[in-house]
């Protein structure tokens, strides 16, 4: 789960493989798979980014 924050400041966490686009207009808009739609603050790069450090949590190969 990665952690966002809506336009009223409040913090909630969804499932980054529910995501299914995201769009700046100008606000970032995330629509899930399952339609819902979600307005945050983070950038579109921020929100890639979040993603992208929540696979390499996911799928380190560390021991």
């Amino acid at each position: 789960m990665i952690k966002l924050t809506k336009l009223n400041d409040d913090e909630f966490y969804i499932n980054p493989y529910q995501i299914e686009k995201i769009e700046c207009h100008p606000d970032t808009t995330i629509t899930m798979m399952n339609g819902h739609v979600y307005v945050v603050k983070e950038k579109i790069e921020d929100l890639i980014q979040k993603v992208i450090e929540f696979n390499r949590k996911i799928f380190s190969t560390s021991n």
